[in-house]
């Protein structure tokens, strides 16, 4: 092994290089830490959440309404699934065609201090609090309509708009603009560029963001208080009739103080989880299926 001199410029910045090393060790670890802080929280919630909820769910729960005793034992949420499926499926056919709209203006036709005002409002949108549209939409709708899940839709659809918005927006900004330059090149017009190119090349991270929106709707409690209101004893398929759902019956049984009730609730949030799990895993799945349609498409 070579071995540096005394006053050679590699002795000198030894020190240098070794304080260097100890920095980049010390930032390494307090990042996996991090990262090791964050997954065990995440994995603590989910495995306390399955070990409180996998004793009330069973077959019964996933296929019966619940008892109209809440200190009665036994009884499902199916009717607040079903309620859940529909409300949210409802918001996500409003919210996500408006959002990713919004985007492809922003990014492709937008310019100048409108656009930049959408942007503004956009994020001021995703940082307002979601009990604060569902009081929005109880003065405009419910106020005149009545409580109904379409209500709860509306409010859901506003709280899935900028999420969907900024996440299009970003993924839209990550296609190459060689791409766009090529297709308006070879004779394309603005519009068959974004169509054909750009959609294509972000539709995984697209996809990605939109399941995420989705994923947030589901959870959401809030806004429902104030539109879809519940219907707990019922399964409502009417989204013009009030509905429940997962996060609305979780809510009302947890704070019961019954046992029983509690433990439909806790059913109640690791079936919600397992809807989540499902949505991410869907999404990735298609985001995988287009990634790899796309490069074989390239090649």
């Amino acid at each position: 092994m070579t071995q540096l001199a005394v006053g050679t410029p590699g002795f000198r910045n030894r020190p240098a290089l070794r304080r260097r090393r100890a920095k980049s060790a010390v930032l390494v670890g307090l990042l996996v830490a991090a990262v090791v802080v964050a997954v065990g929280v995440l994995a603590w919630v989910l495995i306390y959440v399955a070990i409180q909820g996998v004793g009330a769910l069973n077959l019964g729960f996933l296929t019966q309404t619940p008892p109209g005793n809440p200190a009665a034992a036994g009884g499902g949420f199916y009717n607040g699934i079903v309620g859940s499926l529909i409300i949210v499926g409802i918001a996500a056919l409003i919210g996500i065609p408006l959002g990713i709209g919004a985007a492809i203006y922003l990014v492709e036709y937008g310019r100048g201090r409108f656009a930049d005002t959408i942007r503004f409002f956009n994020d001021v949108l995703i940082g307002v609090p979601t009990i604060v549209t569902g009081a929005f939409i109880y003065a405009i709708w419910v106020t005149r309509f009545g409580f109904s899940g379409f209500a709860g839709s509306l409010a859901l659809a506003i709280v899935m708009l900028p999420l969907v918005t900024r996440t299009t927006e970003e993924m839209l900004r990550l296609v190459p603009n060689e791409l766009r330059e090529g297709s308006l090149a070879l004779g394309a017009t603005r519009s068959q560029t974004v169509m054909r190119v750009c959609i294509p090349t972000a539709l995984p991270g697209i996809i990605t963001g939109a399941m995420l929106a989705v994923a947030r709707a589901m959870g959401e409690t809030a806004p429902l208080l104030l539109t879809a209101l519940g219907n707990d004893l019922f399964t409502e398929y009417n989204p013009a009739k009030r509905m429940s759902t997962l996060s609305l019956q979780i809510f009302n049984n947890a704070v019961t103080g019954f046992q029983e009730g509690q433990g439909r609730a806790w059913a109640g949030a690791l079936t919600l989880i397992a809807i989540v799990l499902i949505f991410t895993f869907v999404a990735r799945f298609f985001g995988r299926r287009v990634r790899t349609s796309n490069a074989r498409r390239g090649n």
